[in-house]
């Protein structure tokens, strides 16, 4: 019998084998799977050889940082990223890591910045934040997190440079007002994601300009904003791709502003825990207008009965996996052997705790 050449087709008509790859293909194999280890990893396979050295620290396998929770933060992430091997860095976090100054991140303005995370870095001011953010106009994410410090001045330069921002958390952010959420919905029309949870300076006025210019939002996050009207979320039916929607403690929310919610038929993620006024004709608004949801917190309402959940399996029991009627005494049939008769994809029966 004659041995198969390789390279050659078979004798049966079967296609060749494939070739080994040539030497000069290994550079850009081992840049692909460097590309997918983490830093300590790479810094280790830096340790074989000069030429696995050289495509270890080329810079496209250094566009993130995560510094998170660090000590001395600030000074580390100013050190590090002096190194040649960080000059087209695009993503760093900072959360939580100690010892973050305006002096350092006017030093890291050298950087343009896709992606930036400085939650709780708390003695971070309107300076460093401006002064990154003005560097970075390419900026798509921004998340300053429990900030007493930030005011509007951020949110200004933030609509003054980053025309491009998809994702914005200001989240505890107490001093920042309808000024700085007025002028970020005005300059950023791309925003699919905006946490507002406890910036409790905005009123409807802030939030009307949201409504009404954000028109890509996927998600809008309300925790905690007690003050807000339904002159505000009368309008929220102009968010036509809203996912998610946490209204948690929004105690003015009626059955009117619920079935303008209602009209936002892409809703998966619907927290309405502490809607006080809320009642059966609003749920049922809900019901019929979001058939695709699939987690629902009506904790702690009063006003919702049998009969409005009733409605609601009649829409949602092909994709709810979790409901959350805990505090809803007049909702009787509220047991887990109850609920899972009228909806039985529930995975989770608790979302407020």
């Amino acid at each position: 019998m004659q041995a198969a050449t390789i390279g050659a087709p078979s004798s049966a008509g079967e296609p060749a084998p494939h070739r080994p790859s040539s030497p000069s293909d290994v550079p850009h194999v081992l840049h692909f799977v460097f590309s997918l280890v983490s830093a300590r990893d790479r810094c280790a396979a830096a340790c074989v050889c000069k030429e696995w050295r050289s495509i270890v620290y080329h810079p496209s396998l250094w566009k993130s940082l995560d510094l998170q929770g660090k000590r001395n933060g600030g000074t580390v992430s100013n050190a590090v990223t002096s190194q040649r091997r960080f000059r087209d860095l695009e993503d760093l976090n900072l959360e939580f890591a100690q010892g973050v100054e305006d002096e350092h991140l006017l030093s890291l303005s050298g950087h343009s910045f896709r992606r930036l995370n400085l939650n709780a870095c708390q003695k971070v001011t309107d300076q460093g934040i401006s002064g990154l953010v003005s560097a970075s106009p390419q900026l798509e994410a921004l998340s300053v997190y429990w900030n007493l410090k930030v005011t509007d001045a951020s949110m200004l330069e933030v609509a003054r440079s980053c025309p491009d921002l998809t994702f914005l958390n200001i989240s505890g952010c107490k001093k920042i007002t309808d000024v700085g959420v007025k002028a970020v919905a005005r300059a950023c029309p791309r925003l699919q994601t905006f946490n507002l949870t406890r910036v409790v300076a905005m009123t409807d006025d802030g939030l009307l300009e949201v409504l009404r210019h954000s028109g890509q939002l996927q998600e809008l996050y309300l925790y905690a904003l007690s003050s807000l009207t339904d002159r505000s979320y009368l309008e929220t039916h102009r968010l036509p791709h809203l996912r998610l929607l946490d209204l948690c403690g929004a105690a003015n929310l009626s059955d009117e502003g619920a079935a303008s919610v209602a009209q936002c038929h892409e809703l998966t993620t619907l927290n309405l825990t502490w809607c006080v006024r809320l009642m059966d004709r609003g749920l049922s608004a809900i019901a019929h207008g979001c058939p695709k949801l699939e987690s629902l917190s009506l904790y702690g309402i009063l006003g919702i009965t049998d009969k409005a959940v009733e409605e609601l399996a009649h829409h949602c029991s092909g994709t709810l996996h979790t409901l959350d009627v805990n505090g809803c005494v007049n909702v009787k049939r509220r047991s887990k052997e109850d609920l899972l008769q009228l909806f039985p994809l529930l995975t989770c029966f608790l979302v407020h705790s």
